[in-house]
């Protein structure tokens, strides 16, 4: 038993491990950090973003998606039958 006395709340971290399996459940360990999080967040939501700012300039530019028999999805030029 460890000196330290466990307290309601601390989960894993109050459990014997090795060191290799702290170090490769580094994130099992830290207590959470609302700055690292909130840079995550703000990034996470800057490629959302930037995907769908770039999808809205390609039906701006007249493409549209087409969804192929394979079930992917393709950018195609849209076409006027009047041409």
């Amino acid at each position: 038993m460890s000196n330290k006395e466990n307290k309601p709340g601390d989960g894993i971290r109050s459990l014997k491990s090795t060191n290799l399996f702290r170090a490769v459940n580094f994130e099992l360990y830290v207590k959470p950090n609302i700055v690292v999080m909130g840079l995550g967040l703000t990034a996470l939501a800057g490629c959302f973003g930037y995907i769908a700012y770039m999808r809205y300039k390609y039906e701006s530019l007249g493409y549209y998606g087409a969804i192929k028999d394979d079930g992917s999805e393709e950018f195609l030029k849209k076409k006027s039958r009047w041409d």
